[in-house]
């Protein structure tokens, strides 16, 4: 029948786009007290992608490879009357209407209304009488349709993952009327043919296509999974995206909750003492995510713990940073560090000696670090030298930024705390004006080089995952005590569930 086709209908899972939730998993007394991330997504964002979803259901028919369909019927004193329809193929597909509605703690209601089509093949048809009279004909058929659809998107959890049952589902014809070539008033005989085909085509078609909404529903289901658990994941380091509690699906938004623990190698993150609660989201944008302060500090520590936090400078950098504007003293100073040698000659490295403390307030985010920087000059003919090394703990509040698809970051203030100092153009350490000079540059330049490098990696890793394909719009990153929240109006990128669609198809 149908079904060895697998007729893809696109719309059915679209709706389940950043949704991870769970009916069947088994969650503690208190599931959000380990919940470290969170998506809510509003009914406006959920009617967008369904207006967005025609293209996709255009696409599942026109690449839908349909099976060839028989069927007979035995007719009182004139025999038997057989037919077969081969070679079906979907053309001027058209959706005049569709609809999707949040039933609150139920399901995602989807209505499809007067979807039009116009299947074309090839009709065989005989009829064997009782007197041994045997009459066989093949000849183009059309078939025009009208169908309304219904589906509940219920969502589930295998293995603290979604699954989506879309089985409740329903078709309702409104016109489904067979014309043969040649003859679009057909006799007695066509006429009867088109009363069993009609009536055998309307139980195919319910059962196949409801069967693909299943399947697809589930299909994009494990493709949007597979999207959001490369997006946080970068090498060796990633983020367990599995459920944590229950979702909420109400009238106006759906909500999943995600443990977000940080795996990287041996390291484990345990988390349960999440501060999350619904009314922390609002309903006025599109698309919430909230992120715990755990997160973050649990990045960082894999960060470090996977070297990540060195950054080398050199050549035109390393003169940048060191003959910024200043005081004739603090040109003086830098001299003296070099005793001479060319930039070129020279390299700078600064790293984290322990993971960084990150907290989450209202101002910003408070970055909090032990940072080694070295100072090594290659003089020609002579041995490497190291002319300063310092040890400061540096605490810089940064806000952050999305716009034009890059990430901004900036440093409100910051306060330098000299642990460690020893530089050879100031023995003693009693030269006032080397670290002055030291602290100023640290301050004005060498904080925004390395966050300036941050956001250029961070914008490229997300890039690299695909967020550049999506147009997001006024989005806005909100801090809070304990948490951080993303939230955006956007524009849903349709090709990549065409181009998905078009490899699965």
């Amino acid at each position: 029948m149908l079904g060895a086709g697998r007729m893809r209908l696109g719309t059915f899972g679209i709706l389940l786009v950043l949704l991870h939730t769970s009916a069947a998993c088994e969650f503690g007394s208190s599931p959000y007290s380990v919940t470290g991330i969170v998506c809510r997504m509003t009914k406006p964002a959920a009617l967008l992608l369904n207006q967005e979803t025609a293209q996709v259901i255009q696409a599942a028919f026109r690449n839908a490879k349909f099976p060839n369909i028989t069927g007979e019927r035995s007719m009182r004193l004139l025999g038997k009357v057989v037919y077969g329809l081969t070679n079906i193929q979907v053309n001027d597909l058209s959706i005049e209407q569709s609809e999707v509605e949040l039933k609150e703690d139920d399901a995602i209601h989807i209505a499809i209304k007067n979807v039009t089509a116009v299947f074309k093949g090839t009709l065989t048809y005989g009829y064997a009488g009782v007197w041994l009279l045997q009459l066989f004909h093949s000849v183009d058929f059309e078939i025009k349709s009208s169908i309304n659809l219904q589906t509940n998107i219920k969502l589930m959890c295998q293995k603290d993952q979604v699954a989506a049952d879309a089985s409740d589902c329903y078709l309702t014809f409104h016109k489904l009327t067979l014309h043969l070539e040649g003859d679009k008033e057909p006799g007695w005989l066509k006429q009867l043919f088109t009363d069993f085909i009609s009536f055998t085509l309307k139980i195919v078609f319910k059962s196949e296509v409801c069967n693909e909404i299943n399947f697809l529903a589930q299909m994009l289901a494990d493709f949007v999974q597979d999207l959001a658990a490369n997006f946080v994941q970068d090498e060796d380091i990633k983020i367990d995206i599995s459920l944590a509690s229950v979702p909420l699906i109400k009238a106006n938004y759906l909500e999943s909750h995600h443990k977000g623990l940080v795996m990287y190698k041996n390291y484990s993150d345990v988390f349960s003492d999440s501060i999350f609660s619904p009314p922390l989201l609002t309903e006025s944008r599109m698309l919430y995510f909230w992120l715990s302060e755990h997160i973050f500090n649990s990045l960082a520590s894999a960060a470090f713990l996977d070297k990540r936090l060195v950054l080398t400078i050199k050549g035109e950098k390393l003169q940048a940073l060191f003959e910024m504007e200043g005081t004739e003293a603090q040109r003086k100073a830098a001299q003296m560090i070099f005793q001479g040698t060319s930039y070129n000659d020279s390299v700078a490295k600064v790293w984290s000696l322990s993971h960084p403390q990150i907290s989450l307030q209202p101002e910003g985010t408070v970055v909090k670090s032990l940072v080694a920087a070295e100072v090594s000059i290659f003089p020609a003919g002579e041995e490497p030298q190291t002319v300063l090394y310092m040890e400061k703990e540096i605490t810089v509040i940064i806000q952050a930024a999305y716009a034009e698809k890059k990430l901004i970051l900036h440093s409100q203030e910051s306060r330098i705390e000299f642990k460690v100092f020893n530089c050879t153009a100031d023995a003693s350490g009693n030269d006032p004006s080397i670290r002055n000079f030291l602290k100023t540059m640290i301050s004005l330049v060498g904080i925004p080089e390395v966050i300036s490098r941050i956001e250029q990696a961070l914008t490229s890793l997300m890039n690299n995952k695909g967020l550049n394909l999506f147009e997001i719009h006024n989005p806005e990153i909100i801090t809070r005590k304990g948490y951080v929240i993303v939230q955006l109006d956007f524009s849903f990128p349709n090709h990549l569930l065409l181009d998905f669609l078009e490899k699965k198809i």
